[in-house]
């Protein structure tokens, strides 16, 4: 799907959001449930309250959660595809602890590395890394054993075939898992900034909901959307710009 189709769609979403929060705005009626005209017109008194800021802070914690989740998760993913032993010592931890909410940590993980970053960084690691090890296995090990043979056969090494059969086998799968996981993240990162920080996103919303400033928060809330989206079409089009091959479908995104 072309960038021109994906704005496209990106913006008749954005407009019929707007009108239904529009009309729900008018039938409640109520101070807690701004316009959305409302919060719109108040975005140009952000920069001095530095939301930018909040919004830095929040996207260097997800991307920095996002990027250790990728080396321990395609590490780990290839080691048990690869590895009877890896798999055998490792696949039942996995298989274990995948389905555990990790919403249910966070209160642990607080208590045991404190109420800074580091606590942050590893919520949302403990998220992610399961995406990414499961897509990672699951897509090496659905690769036919004869696709391996032509390449074996005129002599490849072992890094020439991760390069043109593993890693062009487990990035479809592995992008869309990510692309998929951005939410759940900044969801769990939205809680997470509202204990021992002063910056961030959920920690800006939070704050304007306790001081009643309903305009700055739902203004908090557009603007982690956006964010959220942002990221959401940046992995869609690394996927588009690495994937030439994948065939989708006219209606997928």
């Amino acid at each position: 799907m072309k960038a021109r189709k994906k704005i496209k769609i990106f913006l008749q979403g954005f407009v019929l959001f707007n009108v239904l929060w529009y009309l729900l705005a008018i039938v409640v009626n109520m101070r807690v449930l701004p316009k959305p005209t409302d919060v719109y017109l108040n975005m140009n008194h952000l920069y001095g309250e530095k939301l930018h800021i909040h919004v830095f802070v929040s996207l260097y914690r997800v991307l920095g959660g996002l990027a250790v989740s990728l080396v321990l998760g395609i590490s780990i993913g290839l080691l048990m595809a690869y590895s009877r032993i890896g798999n055998k010592l490792l696949n039942p931890l996995v298989y274990f602890t995948y389905p555990i909410p990790k919403t249910a940590l966070l209160p642990v993980v607080m208590l045991l590395f404190g109420l800074g970053d580091s606590s942050k960084f590893i919520v949302i690691v403990l998220i992610l890394v399961f995406q990414v090890i499961v897509a990672v296995k699951d897509a090496v090990l659905n690769i036919s054993p004869e696709t391996y043979h032509p390449i074996r056969s005129l002599g490849a090494s072992r890094l020439q075939i991760f390069t043109h059969i593993t890693l062009p086998a487990i990035l479809p799968e592995l992008l869309t898992n990510l692309r998929l996981s951005i939410g759940t993240a900044l969801s769990i990162l939205f809680f997470a900034e509202g204990y021992g920080t002063q910056y961030g996103i959920g920690y800006y919303i939070l704050d304007a909901w306790m001081r009643i400033d309903y305009i700055g928060m739902y203004a908090g809330i557009v603007v982690i959307s956006l964010l959220g989206f942002t990221l959401f079409i940046l992995i869609d089009l690394l996927e588009e710009a690495m994937c030439k091959w994948k065939i989708k479908l006219p209606y997928s995104l």
